[in-house]
């Protein structure tokens, strides 16, 4: 259960849930891979909660096709 950043928050950024998960997945994937992060300081510590806090801060957003 996700309790930061709170999901009502976090689909005013993306429209779906799936498309969050996948959004979510695939960057804590790069966050693993020792991508760069994109925000100077996180609250989470697994990757998966970072992913989800830079979605909230508006830095990872879905791109349009």
């Amino acid at each position: 259960m996700i309790l930061y950043p709170s999901v009502d928050k976090l689909l005013e950024h993306v429209n779906s849930r799936y498309s969050l998960v996948m959004l979510a997945a695939k960057r804590a994937h790069e966050l693993d891979m020792q991508k760069d992060p994109m925000l100077t300081e996180y609250t989470s510590v697994k990757n998966v909660g970072r992913a989800l806090e830079e979605v909230e801060a508006g830095k990872l957003k879905i791109q349009e096709d």
